[in-house]
């Protein structure tokens, strides 16, 4: 059984969420923006969060993905110390902190780099770097060009395969597991990451720390790959991420009923695996920018808690706010909000929503640990079954205006509540009926 699957994650980008500046000038004193988390914590609790995936926290340039100082909390959050206050706060409250380890690039502030720009042919750390070529400039007007993320060159490739990087980063990772106790790492674009480096990282981390969880980052390919041959715990779901939202939004439930099938049911590629599924996060937009119709925002979160997997917020899209990437950066989706005010003024009925799905999902295993096997799918009617031991639980959700009646043919026969909907009872048998209103769905449990 994998524990894992207990988590129900909040997910908060740091910099955006406090009201940092954009820039890290290097020399202003730290201000402990990190703090406003605590504040939050109760939110978190009514949301049945128990997991909280940070997005950067270290030194770096501008955005947290161009890392300066791997063993430093950036300035603009605050320091080291405050960073402790703030996991010592969240574990006093059982919730475990997840941090995002950028270990596939640094920014051009960071000290190897730096040398190199200095020192060029004769710095020690140019083989820190993959594809330094001194044949060419960068068009950041370098003697010399370099390998990048995607083409960016405030990010700077690291030579994964070289030890002293490798222990470098290493070292930072123990660091953060004896400095502030964290539980957790989720990988940054671990589909570009070194195999052997992350194998490296998950004996390290659990020989540190047993339960220690890592997640990686992973848009496109065979997820398991990263869960088999890395050693990871979990990875970034995207295809069920795009059928969730566009099967609402083009009404057809065949295509995240495809992907649950083949991912999850009997022989699917990823059975027994715990992928992170996630409607939105800070390199999206918001779902409530991307789906059509705002009534489909209950049985798309009913979906992202009842399938496989392990569900994931991002902070205020409970509250349905907007947020539409840029044409330069992704600043509307990582805002500055504050807590109080978004309850007194922003619509907090998905709030309470989600609140209930997380008890129900606490209160099930079937819907942590069942297996998964599709009942039917029609374009806006979907519904399927978790089973574990002797706890079955089927799910039904109509995407339609208009009310659906289904029988014993329709699911299996016997009797249910549906833990969702006032624990409204039905019985199954001798063509007993059961309705589904428009834009809603169930959550029975047999009994």
């Amino acid at each position: 059984m994998n524990l894992n699957n207990e988590k129900i994650f909040y997910h908060i980008y740091p910099l955006g969420f406090s009201g940092a500046p954009e820039k890290n000038d290097f020399y202003s004193e730290p201000i402990n923006r990190l703090e406003k988390i605590i504040e939050w914590i109760p939110h978190m609790k009514y949301l049945g969060v128990n997991a909280l995936y940070l997005g950067p926290i270290f030194e770096s340039v501008e955005h947290g993905y161009d890392t300066v100082d791997y063993f430093k909390i950036d300035r603009r959050l605050g320091t080291n110390e405050t960073f402790k206050k703030v996991v010592n706060e969240l574990h006093k409250n059982e919730i475990s902190v997840i941090v995002d380890g950028v270990f596939n690039h640094v920014g051009r502030e960071h000290f190897s780099f730096k040398d190199l720009q200095y020192n060029k042919q004769s710095s020690k750390y140019i083989d820190w770097f993959n594809g330094v070529d001194f044949s060419k400039k960068s068009p950041c007007n370098d003697p010399f060009t370099y390998n990048t993320w995607d083409g960016h060159y405030n990010l700077v490739k690291l030579n994964l395969k070289n030890h002293e990087v490798k222990q470098y980063l290493l070292d930072a990772v123990k660091y953060w597991i004896n400095e502030f106790n964290i539980d957790g790492i989720r990988l940054d674009a671990a589909d570009v990451l070194d195999f052997d480096f992350m194998r490296e990282l998950s004996i390290l981390v659990k020989n540190m720390k047993k339960d220690f969880w890592l997640m990686g980052e992973v848009v496109h390919g065979d997820y398991s790959r990263w869960i088999k041959d890395a050693k990871l715990d979990s990875v970034t779901n995207y295809e069920c991420y795009k059928g969730l939202y566009s099967s609402h939004n083009d009404k057809n439930y065949f295509e995240i009923a495809h992907s649950l099938k083949r991912q999850f049911s009997k022989g699917g590629i990823y059975e027994n695996m715990s992928l992170f599924n996630f409607v939105d996060n800070h390199d999206v937009e918001r779902i409530t920018s991307t789906i059509k119709y705002r009534e489909d925002l209950y049985n798309l979160h009913l979906l992202l808690f009842t399938i496989p997997g392990i569900p994931s917020i991002y902070y205020g899209s409970e509250w349905k706010i907007l947020g539409r990437k840029g044409s330069r950066n992704d600043l509307d989706l990582r805002p500055e909000l504050d807590v109080n005010h978004m309850n007194s003024t922003s619509e907090t009925d998905l709030i309470n929503f989600i609140s209930k799905l997380s008890q129900i999902r606490k209160d099930l295993k079937s819907l942590k640990y069942g297996n998964y096997k599709e009942i039917f799918v029609k374009s806006e009617q979907f519904a399927f079954e978790r089973e574990i031991n002797n706890e079955k639980t089927v799910i039904i959700v109509n995407s339609s205006k208009n009310e659906i009646i289904l029988n014993e043919h329709s699911i299996p026969e016997g009797r249910y509540i549906d833990v969702l909907n006032n624990n409204e009872k039905f019985d199954l048998r001798n063509k007993k009926e059961i309705k589904i209103n428009p834009n809603t769905g169930r959550i029975l449990k047999k009994i």
